[in-house]
């Protein structure tokens, strides 16, 4: 008996051609979250005053995410 309509050989293919597919998924998906991040804080930066306060807000951000995982996880 045959698992299905077509042969082994061809649903592999068509399995791994569907399988490739997905890293160009997350790559795309990734670069359109970032995008739509991005595009609402780019006229904060053409000001210097809310540059600094924008670039400012993202290192405490980033260190109070890193400071939170070391305690968390016992790295310090």
């Amino acid at each position: 008996m045959r698992p299905g309509p077509y042969p082994r050989s061809v649903a592999m293919k068509e399995f791994f051609t569907n399988v490739s597919r997905y890293p160009r998924y997350f790559i795309s998906f990734t670069l359109g979250i970032l995008y739509s991040v991005v595009q609402p804080l780019t006229p904060l930066v053409q000001r210097p005053t809310t540059a600094v306060a924008l670039v400012g807000a993202v290192v405490a951000g980033f260190l109070f995410l890193t400071f939170t995982l070391r305690a968390m996880l016992g790295l310090g």
